[in-house]
């Protein structure tokens, strides 16, 4: 139902939906005089990857008015945030000189103040000014790199890095740059997106539903037969798709965040795309991936990426800490070590 959009992150899902093994439109109930509830579906390509929205109504009729409103929000955010599209909003802004001030729409600020209240919980592992060195890493829309940056290259491109160099002016939705920042929402939009996505089929009244993009995924409600939504949590192998983890969630939404995706060697190296902010360098720690549950996507999607970055050490006493339902999967000598935050032991499936 809708054209392929240019990217606006690379990272790859980790997470896939148990529910895309039901065919497009499922009847679950009926004979019994009342309208059937059946769980409808629209599917297409966004960001990059795709997106899969599915949800349970009496009206079959309504897959066209939907999937047409959820195709112009997709395309709405996009055109903010994406850094793929040469005159999005965000790519405007980060074509201005040090100094530049501007008032944003309503969705690019709420998705900058998210952020920047992140990167400050976090100390700045969490930095969406990032932007430069996933750039000078070939992780950005400049394309792939052959081999890794010399060390004078990082240290320049992390004079233009830094969350305290973008200020934010809530009163007039005003962002201002004091320095030459190139902003990279690619770990924050995708959720976000996800919960616009939620936005509509709530605007059209819709209360039971599942909501992917990319395999960031946002849940309410219940399927017909009284039962939840299973997401299966994948596991990170470099070949092949094998399923770690299932889980039943509702009123919540979910993300992943995983090194065995993207990433490319030099000289026997694997250097990742979750760049640390602090060192300008991938990650080298045993996390392999991390799927975090929160109230919305996007919060879920910028707290998966932090956690990853911190390490299943750091990360871990992170999400205890800040009563984070957090699934960690480490690398270990045998195979992969699962830890799991006791929030989210409650979406277990028995």
């Amino acid at each position: 139902m809708v054209a392929s959009l240019p990217k606006l992150t690379t990272k790859w899902p980790a997470a896939s939906l148990l529910a895309s093994l039901f065919v497009w439109l499922l009847i679950l109930s009926g004979c019994n005089g009342q309208p059937e509830k059946r769980v409808l579906s629209v599917s297409g390509a966004t960001m990059g990857t795709t997106y899969t929205v599915k949800w349970v109504s009496v009206e079959p009729d309504s897959v066209e008015r939907i999937g047409a409103r959820l195709e112009q929000s997709l395309l709405a955010v996009n055109q903010s945030m994406s850094t793929y599209i040469d005159d999005s909003e965000l790519s405007r802004f980060n074509q201005a000189a040090a100094g530049y001030g501007t008032v944003v729409s309503a969705g690019l600020f709420e998705v900058l103040q998210l952020a920047q209240s992140i990167s400050e919980s976090t100390q700045g592992t969490f930095d969406v000014t990032v932007g430069p060195l996933v750039n000078l890493w070939g992780f950005g829309p400049d394309g792939r790199v052959t081999h890794a940056p010399e060390q004078e290259q990082i240290d320049r491109a992390r004079q233009r890095v830094g969350y305290q160099h973008l200020a934010l002016d809530a009163q007039t939705q005003r962002v201002t740059k004091a320095v030459d920042l190139y902003v990279d929402l690619s770990a924050i939009a995708k959720g976000y997106g996800v919960d616009e996505l939620a936005r509509v089929m709530e605007h059209e009244g819709v209360d039971s539903y599942l909501v992917e993009i990319g395999g960031e995924l946002r849940a309410r409600g219940l399927k017909p037969d009284g039962s939840g939504w299973l997401i299966a949590i994948e596991s990170p192998v470099d070949i092949g798709r094998e399923v770690q983890r299932v889980i039943t969630v509702h009123e919540t939404g979910v993300a992943t965040s995983g090194d065995y995706r993207n990433y490319f060697q030099e000289d026997g190296v694997r250097f990742s795309h979750t760049l640390d902010p602090l060192t300008g360098r991938p990650i080298t720690h045993q996390l392999a991936s991390v799927t975090v549950l929160r109230p919305t996507c996007a919060e879920a999607d910028a707290l998966a990426t932090a956690l990853t970055v911190m390490g299943d050490e750091r990360g871990y006493q992170y999400a205890v800490d800040n009563e984070i339902a957090a699934f960690f999967i480490v690398k270990s000598g045998a195979g992969f070590v699962e830890r799991m935050t006791p929030q989210f032991e409650q979406y277990l499936t028995q």
